[in-house]
């Protein structure tokens, strides 16, 4: 049985947003849809009592919210199968709890103007640090445009370590679906120091550090590459912060995919900086996998 897109929804904007696109993701993959609304109605009143008085305003404004949704995901890719769900508990406990058996998890923001536009949601924030599959987050305004196909360009942040395996056979697939090319890019920084003023060995160490990256990108993407010949794959290293170069790359691409690595036993949110920053500032959607390490 093909898992789901699962997608958080709670009536706003955002969510509503995140909807469409994960109803456009469904339909390239050919996978089912499934919408879940986090509503704590039961817990304070009582099933036993909201049924003997006919059930409360919460749970049809919950009911509502999911219905609207479907709908919404219906009239977008009538072919795509959709459930949906209201589940007794906080939304970040119920997408972390759903992410077990998703595919993937699909959230907004809840941005609203000024500041808060710039910002991530607390519950995306947690969502994406936590969860145990791949978690994409559509940032305030910028899921305004993320419709599938809009640049036909998928970005593949490259890090260090097995902690990319799973983001890099997440983005060829995402190029693959999406007909579009993939921009493989690895930063590197060359320490000051590290330079010398000798005229004989000027620029050897950054040529050096330039090699490494050059060779952490080959290796990383050697063999999702055969398995995904048909692939426009285009490899970049670039000199500088990682933050910035991905921010950068971001402008005009459909996706921007990072690894995360999950320390087993540790609490907290699993993010490094880098997928931090992405996840505030990216001018699009931005996929966070984890993997264990």
């Amino acid at each position: 049985m093909e898992l789901p897109l699962v997608v958080g929804v709670d009536g706003s904007e955002p969510s509503l947003r995140a909807v469409d696109w994960a109803t456009d993701e469904a339909a390239l993959r050919g996978a089912p849809l499934r919408l879940v609304y986090a509503s704590l109605w039961e817990r304070y009143e009582g099933a036993a009592l909201a049924e003997g008085i006919g059930g409360s305003s919460e749970q049809a404004m919950a009911d509502g919210i999911v219905q609207t949704a479907s709908r919404r995901a219906h009239r977008r890719a009538a072919e795509v199968k959709v459930a949906t769900d209201v589940l007794p508990d906080d939304a970040a406990s119920v997408l972390l709890n759903e992410a077990h058996t998703a595919a993937a998890l699909v959230v907004g923001s809840r941005g609203r103007s000024g500041l808060a536009e710039l910002l991530l949601g607390s519950v995306s924030l947690t969502v994406a640090g936590r969860a145990a599959c791949p978690v994409i987050v559509l940032r305030g305004d910028q899921d305004r445009r993320a419709g599938a196909g809009t640049h036909r360009r998928v970005v593949l942040g490259v890090g260090e370590g097995p902690h990319s395996t799973a983001a890099t056979r997440l983005a060829f697939e995402e190029a693959e679906i999406r007909k579009a090319a993939l921009d493989a890019v690895r930063a590197w920084r060359c320490p000051a120091y590290e330079s010398t003023d000798d005229p004989l060995l000027e620029g050897e160490p950054a040529r050096l550090h330039e090699q490494r990256a050059a060779e952490i990108l080959e290796s990383a993407l050697s063999k999702a590459a055969v398995e995904h010949p048909a692939v426009d794959l285009r490899r970049r290293t670039a000199e500088g912060s990682a933050r910035r170069i991905l921010l950068d790359a971001s402008d005009d691409a459909d996706l921007l995919v990072v690894g995360v690595r999950r320390h087993h036993g540790l609490a907290g949110l699993q993010l490094g900086r880098v997928a931090h920053t992405l996840l505030h500032h990216s001018a699009c959607p931005v996929a966070v996998v984890p993997q264990r390490g």
